[in-house]
């Protein structure tokens, strides 16, 4: 029996294990890197993306997939699906959206529906595996992308940097750039806003009272109604723990995700970036 296909980008960085488990198809963001490109998960793993940031000379590039690339995905897929929802990277970050919208244009052989998530990271993979679940109970492609949509209007996403450098040299700063110049000991908290853009929340004077605020913001936001969780890091896999800890318990969780930042979004924060995203049914 054919089903739903679901299809996302590299960047909600899912284990090999939840793609197989939830049958999602994964198209890969890029790096370019040295005179080399790399295949955002694939050809470079985020372990291996932040050891060799440590003592890298310049920052990589980062680059949508092309519309062909995307085309030859859902051809590939026709044979074996009835319908194809695809669920990418905010458009406010990244050009992957209308690379999809551009070979959606092409593609006749199936329905299809393009999302811009206005997220990224761990909270575009909670998006994602509500929307692969509903597929795998029978769900069509308008109520999977219903949703979907759903989640994404209930989704609050917050993070910490620790520092705004690769944000400003990589473009994505936004309202962020307010912080640029500041004391080195205050630390940024942002947020994706409505637009599904970097924006400013505030700033604390330590990185401990920048995560004790993350897990004050997630519990706020869940408002003690049965919440779904991530927590995101890029090379912070202790604190990123606590702060998972700390948040769970305090709040009415009914599953949670610990994921790493994709070596993609990881040029742009850097390393330490610590993240969270909650929303409620």
């Amino acid at each position: 029996m054919k089903k739903l296909a679901i299809v996302t980008d590299s960047t909600p960085c899912l284990s090999p294990e939840l793609i197989a488990q939830n049958d999602i198809h994964i198209i890969p963001l890029k790096l370019q890197w040295e005179n080399q490109t790399y295949l955002d998960g694939i050809d470079i793993t985020p372990t291996e993306f932040y050891r060799r940031l440590e003592k890298a000379k310049s920052l990589p590039t980062t680059s949508q997939p092309s519309p062909q690339e995307f085309l030859g995905l859902f051809e590939q897929l026709a044979p074996q699906y009835d319908g194809i929802l695809v669920l990418l990277i905010s458009s406010g970050i990244s050009g992957t959206v209308g690379s999809a919208q551009s070979a959606a244009a092409e593609f006749d052989q199936l329905p299809i529906q393009i999302i811009d998530t206005r997220i990224t990271a761990g909270a575009q993979a909670m998006v994602v595996l509500k929307a692969a679940r509903a597929a795998a109970e029978g769900a069509s492609l308008e109520a999977a992308a219903d949703i979907a949509r759903r989640a994404i209007e209930n989704m609050h996403v917050f993070f910490t940097v620790d520092t705004l450098e690769y944000l400003h040299k990589g473009g994505r700063i936004g309202g962020a750039s307010r912080y640029l110049g500041t004391m080195l000991d205050i630390k940024p908290v942002l947020f994706l806003n409505p637009e599904g853009k970097i924006d400013a929340l505030e700033r604390v004077r330590t990185r401990r009272k920048a995560l004790e605020r993350l897990v004050e913001l997630v519990v706020m936001n869940s408002a003690n109604k049965p919440a779904h969780l991530s927590v995101f890091h890029a090379a912070a896999l202790q604190a990123a723990q606590e702060v998972l800890e700390r948040t769970t318990i305090q709040m009415n969780c009914l599953d949670s995700l610990l994921l790493d930042l994709s070596p993609v979004i990881g040029s742009h924060v850097g390393p330490g970036t610590i993240g969270v995203a909650v929303y409620t049914e």
